[in-house]
């Protein structure tokens, strides 16, 4: 297996690979770009922001200014929103449904490292995906872990840090995230 595919299989990878490092270059320059356009450059957000994510279903909207490491493993659906300064660290996919709202400073990492010190040492890192359901509004500076599915309908708290997977139709808040209680 290549780098990127054990980074796409979620195993142990060599971040410092020359094809991932060409890939994230590429994905800097993109977001370099977006994150510089004025207001009136719609057209041309649009497409910087099509270059760079994998798929985009319908319209959507994103504030710059934007971060991501890869672009191509993020999957939005149509009515997709994310406001300023989101950070998407997407070596493994990120999947999010239809009609999503993301807050400011939201943070979504695939990203993760092993817990054994010699191998973190190393320098080898793995990732796990996120998918998030339809209908979800992610309140401002909520940090969604790795390997974290949120089910549809669900709204997170401002400032929240989702460990676990969240089901759907629910309130969900805190450090760790709590259930706080079920929305309609």
């Amino acid at each position: 297996m290549t780098e990127k595919e054990k980074m796409l299989a979620g195993e142990l990878y060599k971040s410092w690979d020359e094809e991932l490092t060409m890939e994230r270059s590429r994905a800097k320059q993109l977001t370099y770009q977006l994150n510089q356009t004025k207001d009136t450059e719609d057209h041309y957000r649009k497409q910087l922001i099509q270059d760079l994510f994998g798929t985009i279903e319908g319209e959507m909207g994103l504030e710059p200014p934007f971060y991501c490491d890869y672009g191509y493993n993020i999957h939005v659906g149509d009515g997709f929103f994310a406001n300023y300064n989101c950070v998407f660290l997407d070596v493994c996919e990120i999947r999010i449904g239809k009609r999503v709202l993301i807050g400011p400073n939201v943070q979504l990492y695939t990203a993760t490292h092993p817990m054994d010190r010699e191998t973190r040492a190393s320098g080898l890192e793995s990732g796990r995906p996120i998918i998030i359901g339809d209908d979800v509004w992610i309140g401002g500076s909520a940090v969604i872990n790795p390997g974290v599915t949120i089910g549809e309908n669900v709204v997170v708290g401002s400032g929240a840090v989702v460990t676990k997977d969240v089901p759907p139709n629910v309130f969900v808040a805190g450090n760790p995230a709590k259930q706080v209680r079920k929305v309609d």
